[in-house]
């Protein structure tokens, strides 16, 4: 357990340069040097893998594969978080922080059974993973914190299997009446999807936002995919639309299978009332989701009723389920090398992209201040070395 975390300076996002990205090989790491880039408004596009070419990307694996050091590439961790963090409280400065967000008897109920059933999930992965083990030092415990969000406790627990167990980062959240969270990273040893499992109460108790999603683990360009569901070809992007069509088409191949389409489809066709939110291929989606959901990423607003509670329960079980199955299947692992190399590079990048995405999603639900902290502490440690043999 731990006390409240009170500052970014004093979260677990140390903000050590992205000279972090280091090269694997051997489960050995070397220094990976990455200079400042000289605009920080071209963080979502830069660090975000987006834009049609991915130019920093590219510039970091072909300095790595040349044993040399990438130049113009992207800012370092610190500056990134800066920015997002600058970025997130110049737009709420014009919106009043949100009050009454939870309901009493409705809410309470149904994140209680979300919970239980988180605990029951992150049990059944800690069964079959043994390696798995818990983060004291990024962990919260109610009964010895204050750290609250809306008044109500906050229990979070941290866990990680560095290693060939390759569980990077582990989040069993749960803020009583508000929210139930369950993120995984896997980390470069294999590319299985890491999972974002997500249930928040809204609107004084009366809706739910759910958001599910299997997040790819290469650039498919599905930040370019259009409201149609297209994608650019190489009229536009050249040779690249093959790289990044292929990283589509083995990512539905693996695990976007038509079992897990038939599984996402069951899943919206039980809610009741559900509004989907903004998705990939509609402007109105922020940049930083564009560049790290997913192609199946479900996100929906509802009314809070115990069918619909039921549906997300059946639903976040059974996603950990397939997470499970696949990280524990061998066939997903890289060979030893470049592919791990290459793995670490594009995780490093999707860490502080997601830590952004996260918040801006608990600042607007929770307020600045609570909605900073909580995202510091969900996200983990963005910037740590995993080098598969410790982290």
């Amino acid at each position: 357990s731990r006390s409240r975390p009170s500052t970014m300076a004093r979260s677990r996002i140390s903000f050590q340069a992205l000279a972090a990205l280091l090269l694997l090989s051997n489960h050995a790491a070397d220094a990976f040097s990455i200079a400042a880039s000289p605009s920080r408004r071209a963080i979502a596009t830069k660090l975000g893998m987006s834009g049609g070419g991915m130019d920093a990307y590219d510039a970091q694996m072909a300095a790595m594969m040349a044993g040399g050091t990438a130049t113009p590439a992207a800012p370092s961790v610190e500056e990134v978080a800066a920015e997002m963090i600058d970025s997130s409280r110049e737009k709420s400065n014009a919106v009043a922080a949100p009050a009454g967000i939870l309901g009493e008897t409705d809410a309470a109920s149904a994140i209680a059974a979300l919970e239980a059933s988180q605990t029951q999930m992150v049990a059944n992965i800690a069964s079959s993973i043994p390696d798995l083990a818990v983060k004291p030092d990024a962990s919260i415990c109610p009964s010895s914190s204050d750290f609250l969000i809306a008044g109500h406790a906050v229990k979070l627990d941290a866990s990680d299997a560095p290693g060939p167990a390759n569980v990077a980062w582990l989040s069993d959240l749960c803020v009583d009446e508000t929210l139930s969270s369950l993120t995984i990273y896997n980390g470069p040893l294999t590319d299985v999807p890491h999972l974002i499992s997500r249930c928040a109460v809204t609107d004084g108790g009366a809706n739910l936002n759910f958001f599910l999603d299997f997040r790819p683990r290469a650039y498919g360009a599905y930040d370019l995919r259009d409201a149609e569901g297209s994608y650019p070809g190489p009229e536009t992007l050249g040779r690249k639309s093959f790289e990044y069509s292929g990283a589509r088409k083995e990512f539905d191949t693996k695990f976007g299978t038509e079992e897990v389409v038939a599984f996402y489809d069951d899943i919206m066709g039980k809610f009741e009332g559900a509004v989907k939110n903004p998705g990939l291929g509609d402007d109105a989606l922020p940049e930083l989701e564009k560049v790290t959901r997913g192609p199946l990423a479900i996100d929906v607003t509802m009314p809070l009723s115990a069918n619909n509670v039921e549906t997300i329960l059946s639903a976040r079980e059974k996603a950990a389920s397939l997470w499970l199955q696949w990280a524990t299947d061998d066939s997903h692992g890289h060979r030893p090398g470049a592919p791990i190399n290459t793995q670490y590079v594009y995780d490093s990048k999707y860490k502080i992209n997601a830590y952004g995405v996260l918040l801006d999603i608990y600042v607007n639900l929770f307020g600045q201040s609570e909605g900073e902290e909580l995202a510091a502490a969900d996200s983990g440690p963005i910037d740590e070395a995993y080098v598969g043999g410790g982290s």
